[in-house]
């Protein structure tokens, strides 16, 4: 501190400068450590979040080196408040542990119970090991992608698939243009050149972005969805008349005989996708022709379908490029760790000013909703018929134990 002497004769003194750290509710320590998938490279909690936790009063342990992938370096998590742990089993020792890919099976062991784990499920990779061990350990795990607004929407499938929606159309642009394996074909053509023929096959979020980002680029588009609303709701968004239809089978394989890309882009809102493509219609689309299977993190709408990854995102089946990344997102994953800890860091303040998660759980039902184990129970009623294990409701639970 440093005095000094006024003229009129009394002194002052500087303060030292002091953060704002919210009163009341409950503190915890929230742990971010760096995904061990090598393909994966966004992180959940960027420095721009971790400032408002810690002037809650939280603890953020952030494991060195986390976000570099998504190009966030370490100097900059501490210099907004984070802690640099330079071990994983530190981090995992923390109250909550936040992971934008499912944990490994190594990772579930430096687990403990009743900690919160918030992390995606990833039905296609899912086994039931890793359901057994997170039961074993009795933490409280909650699926990133089941968690509900207000509305009943999904904030994070929502934004995340804004982003697949566009980053799809792009990815199926590259794959088209490479002679060696696509068609050599340019996805919005040029004058005297009629432009490629892009089917999509939903008319959700990622629908709506495709669709947006196909136009933009010059392609033709056909688009299909079993819910009507759905279809007028993008004529109406859209601004412009599209060639819309339900899934009728006979229709549908009319228009992949002819189609150079097809978007699977249909969302299940309880557990696997449906198949709505059979191999025999795959078999029958052009040489060279790119499906990308959006839908593969609920198991895939193509029968063809097998989960890919970002190191190794293609494969080729009957003539037809597969690209079948559960996390396409991470393909640009500054962008998508920015929106994934814009949704996830108002939750944890939640939980703080509610006095914990249990509050949390208790008081907010989106976020009751995304919780799959509870402390040894399995409250995710699709998990226990693949399983066979016994399904206990969430809401049966909480009071009993609050």
């Amino acid at each position: 501190m440093t005095q000094w002497t006024h003229k009129y004769g009394f002194s002052l003194e500087t303060m030292p400068e002091t953060v704002a750290v919210a009163k009341g509710g409950s503190q915890f320590t929230i742990g971010i450590p760096d995904e061990s998938s090598h393909t994966e490279n966004r992180v959940a909690i960027v420095p721009h979040s971790v400032r408002p936790l810690v002037q809650q009063g939280h603890r953020v342990l952030v494991q060195a080196g986390a976000g570099t992938m998504s190009h966030y370096d370490d100097h900059e998590y501490s210099e907004a408040g984070a802690e640099i742990s330079p071990t994983r089993q530190e981090v995992f020792k923390s109250d909550i542990v936040l992971k934008v890919a499912p944990p490994t099976i190594d990772e579930i062991e430096l687990l403990h119970p009743d900690q919160c784990l918030i992390s995606p499920l990833q039905l296609p990779t899912l086994s039931e090991t890793y359901v057994e061990r997170l039961l074993r350990h009795r933490v409280t795990a909650v699926a990133m992608e089941y968690l509900q607004a207000a509305d009943g929407s999904y904030p994070l499938v929502r934004t995340m698939s804004e982003i697949a929606g566009i980053t799809a159309i792009q990815t199926a642009a590259e794959l088209l243009c490479k002679s060696d394996v696509g068609r050599g074909v340019l996805l919005g053509g040029v004058s005297g050149v009629p432009p490629a023929k892009v089917v999509i096959l939903g008319a959700g979020v990622v629908g709506e972005f495709a669709i947006r980002t196909a136009l933009s680029l010059g392609a033709t588009v056909r688009v299909f969805d079993d819910n009507v609303y759905k279809l007028m709701r993008l004529q109406q968004i859209i601004g412009r008349r599209l060639h819309t239809s339900t899934i009728n089978p006979v229709y549908l394989q009319y228009q992949l005989l002819s189609a150079d890309v097809v978007i699977g882009a249909v969302h299940s809102a309880t557990g696997r996708s449906s198949v709505l493509v059979p191999e025999e219609m795959v078999m029958k689309m052009k040489e060279g022709s790119v499906i990308i299977d959006v839908s593969i993190d609920q198991g895939g709408i193509f029968e063809t379908s097998e989960v890919t990854t970002l190191d190794k995102p293609t494969f080729i089946k009957h003539g037809v490029i597969h690209y079948c990344v559960p996390n396409i997102a991470s393909k640009v994953s500054r962008t998508a760790s920015a929106a994934i800890s814009n949704i996830l860091t108002p939750l944890l303040i939640k939980a703080g000013a509610y006095g914990g998660i249990e509050a949390l759980l208790r008081d907010h039902a989106g976020f009751r909703h995304g919780v799959y184990t509870y402390k040894g129970h399995l409250t995710n009623e699709y998990l226990s018929r693949r399983f066979g294990h016994k399904y206990t409701a969430i809401d049966l639970i909480l009071p009993s134990q609050m």
